[in-house]
């Protein structure tokens, strides 16, 4: 069996950001690391929407991240630490819109390993130097310079490592331009490492040190090192040189302290903590990540706890020497893996779960009645401030990225009856978790809705001159009349635009400088600016039946096939072409180019024939209205549209790619075509199908992002557009349309205005490239599992929160909280106390912003949620008792017990400490599905003595697996009764399927064992398993012998059972036997084959096959933690594998991956990978220049069209 990987999601978590201006451009940009792929993003300062320029994948896992700059450079280059054991130094390339390899320097092995450097990145402030270290014992120096040409060199690397010391964070100290310094947080074990009693180990601090590179000697030193009281996490570099103190930041438990080299004095400040906090009172705080910001004249830290809780800190010198620390209440926000503030004013947020957010910096909080505390007050040691939370102050939000990320379970279904399924997914974490439902399509945002007269039958945009930025005018057609509406602060109808309003329009533009023409079914009327008309009637009895208009041109066709040809003289006016041009057939549409940049016309004209072709035309004075080529089509052309896709516009001067001329059909069945028009001869070449509505296809050019966009419109809108190095063809999540054209003003500068029946819409698009359309339902907990009651679809998920209280433990401490505040008060102070008490219970701050209070471990918080999932009422909620915790849940039916019921099963369980591994039992809850799916009621619970992770319907009984034991229950009156067990799994059954009689149970790390059930014995009998050991997070059955498994390293392999094998294997139950005739190793006898392997590099937490598109085929659809939504598709003929096979063959060879690392070596980070292609890699096919293209396409007796037509065709026949 031969696969394909086809990524339909990239991650969505951010695990590094790093900010700068990459492109050259005083724009400041963010480069974020999603795991396995790199992405651009830039803010538009303007509105605060971030959009993506550039998303690359590595094929290799991005260890850190960092940007930095040459000294008096203009242009910020990426260093990126992997698990390529090389160092990598990228830079952008603006015009081609592509990452760069500058340079990649070898040190060391590849994969995550202890001691090769990767890690950790620092930069020297001034750009001269980078040191990577890694976990323990190496760190290296790479010196940066500049050689004649003014590109960048790196020298070799200068070695400053240490045996037997571990690393916790490395930063550059800013010292000017003396010699680069860099902080390091060390702890040497060796003492520790040759103590047997373990006392050393108690007592080993951790040491702050100074490596100094010593640019003359271009050697590094270890300069100082000094113990630290309280284990430290991170460093922050504080500004130096002119621009402030130097030194850093340490952040440790409770505390943070400045330090330098030097007479400088040790400076520390306690963290503050929340007032009247829930949380266990015994815990450490600490900071958990920062940005910094720096201008000419100050600077100041943004820290963030791990609450959420952002603090400003600032520092106060006297020559030179840091007197105090002073921190701020700044805000709450989202705990983050990453924040950037940017000088554009925002500050961006990498949540660690959920959504990322942008904001807008407001207030730098120096004026407000916020209390500043400050290392100068008085504390007992030990002792700590208090601020209380509040809803944003300083911070406005103004854009949201949606993340996926984590998916803890996902399931593809046609829950809402739409024709193409959707994927629901159970995401997040904690307070911040939801229950998200993707449909493939765009986001559309409605800027404004208004009815109109009547119902017309079509709608344009004209501005009033070619150089306006917005249009002035939407005119709306009607059967009988024209309405023509003046675009401002609102929209209005206008009489004096020079327009005929008593006819219908066929047509109009604006044309020339600054005049618009108007082409009806009597004639043309060209309106002049100073309102004078010009007019052109037709001749006869002939009237005109379609048109085309642009810049300059106008081309009309009468009755009876003919072509007139008009263009725009110097002096504004309309000039007709002498001759005429008859066509064989009626002209039943067609269509102009914009007129190309410094050139008088556009040089083709494109006609569809009710003969069902098209012919491309030329327009050339030389030879005009020649016909230059034609292509027959399926069916008769509905509508066409020329456009220009697929270049980048040139900045500073330099010049842009052209991109190619392409002509769009839409036919009369629904169908849309896409052919490359041949710039010089006119021909028409590589044509690409899409089915995509059972409706006449209409064409409308638009402008997305600066460039041309087609939106096509059938049963479904779709767009066309060329984003990030790729076409994308995207049905719009919106109602049925059915007439557009693009829409420019002040509020909205690329939108949509359509028509609708008989209202007039004004949409936009904002979140292209995205693949998904997301709603999102909020949950209480992190959801851990769920299913769908078939019958009336709705949807029961478990909850279940590690260190969390549930509601009731919640208001209890708040009471026993607020009574000990009331007796901690004296006599005369108690009215206080009594106010402070009642506030106290009184306030509530959601925790989805300000975080849920952290219990302690051994603390689980766990509900059971009945959700419609289609509009996300939550119907009814059971909440389980403190540390209980639901595991798993399944549906069941037990017919002899009661035969038209459904029953829910939910494994719980009881006061379960994760480290070291204890549990006090668990039990299963049954809950019968009354009213036809609305409610849950409780039968009976079952006591177990371990967890029971997995359940499975099986015959009318139910398995479970109860921590290493297979039981098989059956419903009885006052609990589950044990039918029969197996206890030949080796550590945990972590999940149960059945297909036919054949169970397959996975164990923990044991890969798949298959199991039979054995009436006449009443056995569970394990009769064949996996010769490798797997560990196991959720399976996926194919078919009767072959199951896919995923595993916790981001592994997924399919095995199969040979087709020799028996079910019917003899256990002997007297147990004599057994003891020399367990088979292969001590496992069963039987042994399945692994069909074929394959690294995804993510942890994989749902798998399931599915169709993704109505009338696809099957395909296995996976979920990540990281938040990409992947799947893996059978070849169809050998003939197919076979071109792909040699495509990714010579991909590895053309265009190995950016960061350095093998790519085959990583797709076989576990196991060799077997049968599985990537077509993430074969898909960047369509990202190399031309030249290379050709190259490899010539390699497989190919055109490069014919190669991305393949990758094309492959991508659409299973999903989109």
């Amino acid at each position: 069996m031969y696969l394909y990987n086809l990524t339909l999601q990239r991650a969505t978590g951010i695990t590094h950001s790093a900010h700068g201006n990459f492109s050259g451009a005083k724009l400041q940009e963010l480069v974020v690391s999603r795991g396995k792929t790199l992405e651009l993003m830039r803010p538009d300062p303007n509105t605060g929407k971030v959009h993506t320029l550039l998303t690359t994948e590595v094929f290799g896992c991005v260890r850190s991240l960092m940007s930095f700059r040459l000294t008096g450079g203009g242009k910020d280059y990426v260093v990126v630490g992997t698990d390529s054991g090389r160092i990598c130094i990228l830079e952008y390339n603006a015009a081609k819109n592509s990452f760069e390899r500058v340079h990649v320097e070898t040190f060391g092995k590849s994969g995550c390993r202890r001691i090769v450097p990767g890690q950790y990145l620092a930069i020297d402030p001034k750009g001269r130097a980078v040191m990577i270290g890694a976990v323990e014992k190496q760190k290296l120096v790479f010196i940066m310079n500049r050689d004649a040409q003014a590109r960048l060199t790196i020298s070799s690397p200068l070695e400053a490592h240490k045996t037997n010391t571990i690393v916790f964070h490395i930063v550059g100290v800013d010292v000017g331009f003396e010699n680069p310094l860099f902080a390091c947080l060390e702890i040497d074990y060796e003492e520790a490492d040759n103590d047997p009693t373990g006392e050393a180990a108690q007592k080993t601090q951790q040491t702050l040190t100074f490596y100094e590179l010593d640019l003359g000697l271009n050697h590094v030193v270890r300069k100082y090192s000094e113990p630290l009281d309280e284990h430290a996490n991170f460093l922050i570099s504080v500004p130096g040189g002119n621009d402030g103190p130097s030194g850093v930041l340490i952040s440790s438990e409770n505390y943070i302290t400045y330090k330098n080299l030097g007479d400088q004095p040790d400076i520390r400040c306690p963290i503050p903590r929340r007032r009247n906090d829930l949380d266990d009172p015994e815990r450490g705080m600490i900071f958990v990540c920062s940005a910094t910001h720096k201008t000419k004249s100050m600077f100041f830290f943004l820290v963030q706890t791990e609450q959420g809780d952002i603090f400003k800190i600032t520092l106060e010198t006297q020559e030179d020497m840091v007197t105090e620390i002073k921190l701020k209440y700044f805000d709450t926000v989202p705990v983050a893996s990453g924040m950037n503030v940017l000088k554009t004013g925002f500050l961006f947020v990498a949540s660690e779960f959920g959504n990322h957010y942008l904001y807008q910096i407001a207030h730098l909080g120096d004026d407000d009645d916020e209390p500043e505390f400050s290392s100068a007050m008085p504390l007992e040691e030990g002792d700590t401030f208090f601020f209380a939370p509040r809803p944003l102050r300083n911070l406005v939000l103004v854009d949201e990225l949606e993340s996926l990320s984590p998916i803890l379970h996902a399931q593809i279904a046609d829950l809402a009856n739409e024709d193409t399924p959707q994927i629901y997914a159970a995401c997040g974490r904690g307070p911040r978790s939801t229950l998200r439902v993707l449909r493939h399509g765009l986001e559309v945002s409605e800027m404004a809705v208004s009815e109109l007269p009547g119902n017309p039958n079509a709608v344009w945009t004209v501005k009033r001159r070619f150089d306006e930025e917005f249009d002035a005018y939407i005119i709306v057609s009607f059967v009988n009349a024209t309405l023509v509406l003046s675009i401002g602060e609102t929209v209005e109808e206008v009489t004096d635009s020079g327009f005929l309003g008593t006819t219908p329009t066929l047509s109009c533009a604006q044309i020339g400088d600054d005049a618009l023409v108007q082409v009806y079914p009597d004639g043309i009327r060209h309106i002049r600016s100073d309102k004078r008309v010009n007019e052109w009637k037709t001749p006869g009895k002939k009237t005109i039946v379609r048109c085309a208009v642009n810049q300059r041109q106008v081309v009309i066709a009468l009755t009876g096939g003919e072509l007139v040809y008009f263009e725009m003289d110097p002096s504004g006016q309309l000039n007709e072409y002498t001759e005429r041009k008859e066509m064989s057939a009626d002209v039943v549409c067609m269509a102009l180019g914009n007129v190309p940049m410094g050139e008088q016309r556009c040089r083709f004209l494109a006609v569809g024939l009710a003969d069902n072709t098209v012919r491309i035309i030329s327009l050339d004075p030389n030879d005009c209205l020649t016909p230059l080529s034609m292509q027959a089509l399926p069916d008769s052309a509905e509508s066409l549209c020329l456009s220009e896709m697929g270049g980048t516009e040139g900045r500073d001067g330099e010049v842009g790619v052209k991109g190619q001329l392409y002509l769009n059909i839409g036919l009369h069945n629904g169908v849309l075509l896409r052919t490359v028009v041949d710039q010089v001869t006119g021909d028409l070449t590589d044509t690409r199908t899409r089915y995509i509505g059972s409706r006449p296809v209409k064409l409308f050019r638009v402008t997305m992002q600066g460039g041309e966009a087609v939106l096509a419109m059938s049963s479904r809108t779709w767009i066309s557009y060329y984003y990030s190095n790729r076409f994308h063809l995207t049905p719009l999540s919106y109602d049925t349309l059915e007439y557009a054209a693009g829409f420019s003003s002040e509020q909205c500068p690329e939108g949509i205005v359509a028509i609708s029946t008989n209202t007039l819409r004004i949409l936009a698009l904002e979140k292209l490239g995205a693949v998904f359309n997301q709603v999102a339902y909020n949950l209480e907990f992190t959801p851990r599992k769920f299913v769908v009651h078939p019958e009336s679809g709705m949807m029961i998920l478990i909850e279940t929160d590690h260190n969390a209280y549930t509601e009731d433990t919640k208001s209890q401490r708040k009471v026993q909280m607020a009574e000990e505040m009331r007796e901690a008060a004296g006599e005369d102070e108690q009215d206080l106390a009594n106010e402070m008490a009642e506030a106290f219970l009184t306030e509530n701050l959601p925790e989805a912003t300000f975080g849920a209070p952290k219990a302690g471990s051994g603390m689980w918080a766990s509900c059971i949620r009945l959700i419609n999932p289609i509009d996300g009422r939550t119907i009814q909620v059971i909440n389980l008792d403190q540390n209980d915790a639901a595991m798993s849940v399944a549906l069941c039916k037990f017919p002899h017990m009661d035969p038209t019921s459904t029953f829910c099963l939910v494994g719980v369980a009881k006061d379960y400490q994760l480290s070291p591994r204890s549990v006090g039992g668990g039990s299963i809850h049954v809950y019968r599905i009354i009213h036809g799916g609305t409610g849950l009621e409780l039968i009976h619970r079952t006591a177990v003595d371990e967890i029971p992770y997995a359940i499975h319907p099986f015959q009318n009984k139910v398995l479970i697996g109860v921590g290493k034991l297979l039981r098989l229950y059956d419903l009885g009156r006052k609990k589950l009764l044990r039918k029969c067990e197996n206890k030949h799994i080796p550590h945990i059954v972590v999940d149960i399927k059945t297909i036919g009689e054949r169970i397959v149970v996975s164990d923990i790390q044991e890969s798949v064992h298959w199991v039979k059930y054995r009436r006449g014995e009443n056995q569970l009998v394990v009769f064949a398993d996996d010769t490798t050991p797997r560990w196991v997070t959720t399976t996926c059955i194919l078919d009767y012998s072959t199951v896919a498994v995923a595993d916790k390293f981001g592994n997924i392999s399919v095995v199969r059972l040979p087709t020799n094998t028996n079910d019917d294997v003899d256990e002997d139950p007297t147990g004599a036997k057994s003891l020399w005739d367990r088979g292969l190793l001590s496992g069963a006898g039987q042994k399945a084959n692994c069909v074929s392997v394959f690294h995804v590099g993510e942890t994989m937490l749902s798998l399931q096959k599915a169709a993704l598109i109505p009338g696809g085929s099957d395909s296995m659809v996976y979920t990540t933690l990281s938040g990409t939504v992947g799947m893996l598709v059978p070849f169809t003929s050998n003939e197919d594998h076979d071109f792909f096979q040699h495509l990714e063959m010579h991909m590895r060879g053309e265009n190995p991956p950016i960061c350095g690392r093998d790519h085959l070596s990583y797709r076989s980070y576990y196991y060799p990978c077997k049968n599985v292609l990537d077509g993430d890699l074969c898909e960047q096919f369509n990202t190399l220049d031309p030249a290379k293209q050709k190259s490899i396409a010539e390699e497989l007796d190919r055109t490069p069209a014919e190669v991305s037509k393949k990758l094309e065709d492959i991508r659409t026949r299973y999903a989109f």
